[in-house]
């Protein structure tokens, strides 16, 4: 039997019913060098809804300032105050924990190291410089050396603290190792685990409430283990959207804490009312579309828009399955009927 479905309906526009947009930026703003198409227009509309933005990255190379005047020669509209990286969340984490004037080793680029002095943090690059923490971000130019002085210093006892474990982020061409991959070389030869200051942990989403003031939050993201998770993390209201790196097979068979509110294409989502979905004794329905559950596979039936066969085929899978994830071939079927990645 079906138990209910964490998806949620907005009868209005998302831009209604949240003060706040925290959008993250790679795969759901832009991709690599080029920005996602529906995203301009649709942070335009936001704001002109009356609807705060704010772009909140695991990416920590950038300044805020260097990401603002990048979004803007991509068509979109962003001041320093806007941005929001998890370089800036993790200085906060150090600086809480340490004496002001403190050495901090930075494994990373420009945009850790500004982050590190503006909260009066003394960046340095050598362990024999005595630091009292390591902070490890994203730069496409970390260097090897650069590493090993970091497992240094951790290993004689600094604090370790990472700006966001991803594994992977997306590029115009690909995807490449993220900083959570890089990070596991400190952490492996030291035996030492960090903390982590990105999402999904508390303190980047606690900076983008702080920054905006924020209190009815939607969090806006392409991963399930990092954006998703981040909100679920904090109670918040959560749009997963496909422009990035997470696939319409991998939201099927989510476990509980990536499931997302609301489901949608690409950005364009915020701007849209999300239709109801109909729950019934081992079925769920949108739109044109039913899915239903049988010996352990769903079925999809129907017609209409795709994004509502999705949302019912979610409804039903994460129904099935309220303490943990659906099998992968629970779905292969139904996704077929979709024309969706991971259809048989």
């Amino acid at each position: 039997m079906i138990d209910g479905m964490p998806l949620l309906s907005a009868e209005k526009p998302l831009n209604a019913l949240y003060d706040t947009a925290l959008l993250d930026l790679d795969g759901v703003v832009y991709i690599g060098s080029r920005a996602v198409p529906a995203a301009p227009e649709a942070v335009d509309k936001a704001r002109a809804a009356g609807m705060r933005v704010a772009f909140v990255t695991n990416n920590a190379a950038r300044t805020p300032a260097r990401v603002a005047e990048r979004l803007g020669a991509m068509g979109v509209d962003a001041a320093p105050q806007d941005v929001v990286t998890s370089a800036e969340a993790a200085a906060r984490l150090v600086a809480e924990r340490v004496p002001a004037g403190s050495p901090v080793l930075v494994v990373g680029d420009t945009g850790l190291r500004l982050a590190l002095r503006r909260w009066g943090l003394r960046p340095v690059s050598m362990a024999s410089d005595g630091p009292v923490a390591v902070v490890q971000g994203y730069s496409p130019r970390l260097a090897y050396d650069l590493m090993v002085q970091g497992a240094l210093a951790v290993d004689a006892g600094a604090l370790f603290v990472v700006t966001n474990s991803d594994a992977t982020a997306p590029l115009d061409f690909g995807v490449q190792p993220g900083n959570g991959s890089a990070a596991r070389v400190i952490a492996h030869a030291t035996g030492r685990e960090p903390l982590v200051a990105g999402k999904p942990m508390r303190p980047l989403h606690e900076e983008g409430v702080l920054r905006t003031g924020a209190k009815t939050p939607l969090v806006v993201g392409d991963r399930l283990d990092t954006d998703i998770e981040s909100a679920t993390v904090r109670g918040a209201a959560s749009l997963l959207v496909f422009s990035g790196v997470t696939a319409p097979a991998q939201a099927v068979t989510a476990p509980p804490r990536h499931r997302p509110s609301y489901l949608a294409w690409d950005l364009s989502g915020i701007n849209q009312p999300h239709p109801e979905v109909r729950t019934g004794p081992d079925e769920a329905a949108c739109g044109g579309w039913t899915a239903t559950l049988s010996e352990g596979r769903v079925r999809l039936s129907g017609r209409g828009d795709r994004i509502d066969g999705l949302r019912a085929l979610c409804a039903c899978a994460w129904s099935a399955h309220p303490h943990g994830p659906p099998p992968p071939e629970a779905a292969e079927d139904a996704l077929a009927e979709l024309g969706l990645p991971g259809g048989a």
